[in-house]
């Protein structure tokens, strides 16, 4: 009973010790002065991060937009309410899967690729070569990454949500008949841009920033090893998709929760 208690303290003290490494690190990262060829360095972190998302986003925003919109008339159609068929498309793509389908596809894809750049760099000590020549790692390397990832999610979300909602369109309107005066008319008078598309902006913020956090400190704080880089880019996806669907709950219920 007592090593159980001793073991399981020695997890509970691991992982905020863990916590506590990754809060000092991404404080650094984020406050530090921006490196020399800094706005070079972040140009080309964005174009890694999110140009080389953008056709994944946009065939993944193009399918669920059209299955959205077929689901969606299947069951309105029923109750001659086939007129909110837009409506519906566009308040389920701007509050809820625009942002959280967008955060889940750049955790899979952007942040094992950000996880499996920085670890590469520790394991062949490019990283202890940058502090032994004055170079600050957490802002050369750190810094630019997570700045790209704050700012390239929020685009790519738009651009999934925009490309969805024309999806939706094209099965609706153009296949299954709905006026399109109707299905546009719908969408424009009932979505507020402040209050159902300037809030999900805010979750893509918070799922860039948490997304990209988690990736490059996995990269950062992981052993110099095969197995190290593996195990940290599996902790990237887990953890990334995990956090964004945890966050997506409390931030749901926020802002759009009768509490709120």
């Amino acid at each position: 009973m007592l090593y159980q208690l001793r073991r399981l303290g020695q997890i509970v003290l691991a992982r905020l010790a863990t916590l506590g490494r990754a809060g000092l690190v991404l404080f650094h990262a984020l406050c530090a002065w921006p490196a020399h060829g800094f706005v070079r360095l972040f140009v080309r972190q964005l174009h890694a991060v999110g140009v080389l998302s953008f056709v994944i986003i946009v065939l993944s925003a193009f399918s669920i937009g059209a299955v959205l919109g077929l689901q969606f008339y299947t069951q309105m159609v029923r109750f001659g309410a086939e007129a909110t068929v837009g409506l519906a498309v566009a308040l389920t793509l701007t509050r809820e899967l625009g942002p959280v389908v967008t955060a889940l596809l750049f955790a899979g894809r952007a942040g094992p690729a950000l996880t499996a750049e920085i670890g590469l760099m520790k394991a062949t000590e490019q990283l202890s070569s940058m502090e032994m020549m004055g170079v600050d790692p957490l802002r050369r390397v750190l810094a630019p990454r997570l700045w790209a990832g704050f700012v390239a999610l929020p685009l790519l979300a738009l651009i999934f949500s925009v490309v969805a909602i024309w999806g939706g369109s094209l099965v609706v309107v153009n296949w299954l008949g709905v006026d399109e005066g109707t299905f546009w008319a719908g969408m424009h008078d009932s979505v507020v841009f402040g209050k159902d598309v300037g809030l999900g902006i805010v979750k893509t913020l918070v799922f860039g920033f948490v997304v990209t956090a988690i990736a490059v400190f996995q990269g950062y704080d992981c052993e110099p090893t095969a197995e190290g880089i593996s195990a940290a880019t599996t902790r990237t996806v887990v953890y990334g998709s995990v956090g964004v669907l945890a966050l997506d709950f409390v931030l749901t219920l926020v802002m759009f929760g009768e509490f709120a």
